[in-house]
């Protein structure tokens, strides 16, 4: 049912964490655990066959077994999960699909234009400190974006939102009047940097 994907580097990272636990745990479990509808905050843990709860929808990860509540698996459609180590931090990270979060992504030609903007110069960027920006809503000449990752909570975010991104937005698309970060900080688990 769920379209989940992992990276490579997360399947070996889950099968080593399964191996090591000796057959006492079988399938790691994904849950959502807070956060926002735009940006919403995983929890992950491994569980025993005794944990598993008759309504989770399971998904082959790509070699082991994933349960997910019927909750998150409609939030972890089309998301992706990789295994990422950052200078003091290592863990699994996951990206869900911005289209799929209950929020239908931005069309028309405005909305394109903002989006190539991120793709092709801001996300390549940011993404060597594991953040992503999405655009998420395009209300008249204003726009909304959230943030994920390293960049959620992160306590450079504004700076980077005001100073680099909106610049780059505003010098391309000079019709935008506003650019609204719509990024729940507060549940940011992996911030890049922090006060």
């Amino acid at each position: 049912m769920s379209n989940l994907t992992f990276t490579d580097r997360a399947q070996e990272m889950v099968r080593s964490f399964l191996d090591q636990s000796e057959g006492e745990l079988q399938a790691l479990r994904i849950q959502v655990n807070g956060g926002s509808p735009i940006a919403p905050s995983f929890e992950l843990t491994l569980v025993s066959d005794e944990d598993r709860d008759p309504e989770d929808v399971e998904v082959d990860g790509g070699g082991f077994q994933v349960l997910l509540d019927p909750r998150s698996a409609d939030r972890l459609e089309g998301a992706s999960v990789d295994f990422v180590q950052r200078v003091n931090e290592s863990g699994f990270e996951i990206t869900p699909d911005a289209s799929r979060n209950g929020v239908a992504a931005p069309t028309g030609a405005l909305a394109e234009r903002v989006q190539s903007i991120l793709d092709q110069q801001v996300n390549p960027s940011i993404a060597s400190h594991g953040g992503r920006i999405d655009l998420v809503d395009v209300d008249g000449t204003e726009i909304s974006m959230v943030m994920s990752g390293g960049c959620q909570g992160c306590a450079m975010s504004r700076m980077t939102l005001r100073q680099g991104v909106e610049k780059m937005i505003k010098q391309a698309i000079p019709e935008i009047t506003a650019i609204h970060d719509v990024t729940d900080h507060s549940s940011g688990e992996n911030p890049y940097f922090t006060a």
